[in-house]
C-alpha cells in the first residue's frame, strides 16, 4: 500500500512538473512503426551492454554488482513480489525519478548543450543508485543510465523509457 502511495505521489510530481514547466514538450506521443523500430535498436545496443557486462562477470573479470547480488537473495524470499517489483515498479520508480523528475528540474532547456549534459548525468545519478562505488559496473550501470535517458529525450515521452527498462529488467531476471 505504501508503494503505491509513494509511486502515486512521484507520478503526481512529475505531472505537475511538466505542467509548469515543459520546454521540451515532453508528453504521449503515438507509438508508430517508426518509434517501435527505434526503440528495439536501442534495446538491441542495451543487449549488446548487458552481453559484454554478463561475459565480463562469466569470466571473473568483474565482480557480480552489490545490487545484482542484493536482488538475486531477496527474490528467493518472496519470488512473485519481489520480481514484479524489480521487473515493473523499480522501472517506473526509476524513469520517473532519475529521468522524468531529475532531468527536467536541473536540465529542462531545449539546447544540444543541456540535453547531452542531462544524459550524461542521469547516467551517472542513475550508476551510482545501482553501485555506490566509482567503478567498472559504475560505468556500465551509468551507460546503462544513458541510454535509458537518451531514449526519454528522444521520444519525448517516459513510457519508452519505463518499456525500455522494463524489458531490461525482465531478462535480467529470466
Amino acid at each position: 500500500m505504501l508503494i503505491a502511495v509513494i509511486l502515486g505521489f512521484i507520478g503526481w510530481r512529475y505531472g505537475k512538473q511538466l505542467t509548469i514547466a515543459n520546454p521540451r514538450h515532453f508528453g504521449r506521443s503515438k507509438a508508430t512503426f517508426s518509434h517501435i523500430s527505434q526503440l528495439i535498436i536501442i534495446f538491441a545496443v542495451i543487449l549488446i551492454v548487458q552481453s559484454v557486462w554478463g561475459w565480463l562477470v562469466v569470466h571473473h573479470v568483474l565482480d557480480l554488482p552489490t545490487n545484482q547480488k542484493v536482488i538475486n537473495e531477496t527474490v528467493t524470499h518472496l519470488p512473485l513480489w519481489n520480481n514484479l517489483f524489480a521487473i515493473f515498479l523499480a522501472p517506473i520508480f526509476e524513469e520517473l525519478i532519475c529521468r522524468g523528475i531529475f532531468m527536467n528540474y536541473f536540465f529542462n532547456k531545449d539546447n544540444r548543450l543541456n540535453n547531452i549534459l542531462a544524459i550524461l548525468a542521469s547516467g551517472m545519478v542513475f550508476g551510482f543508485l545501482h553501485d555506490m562505488s566509482f567503478d567498472v559496473n559504475w560505468l556500465l550501470y551509468s551507460a546503462l543510465g544513458c541510454l535509458l535517458a537518451y531514449t526519454y529525450i528522444h521520444f519525448r515521452d517516459i513510457r519508452y523509457s519505463i518499456a525500455l527498462h522494463v524489458m531490461n529488467n525482465l531478462l535480467s531476471i529470466l
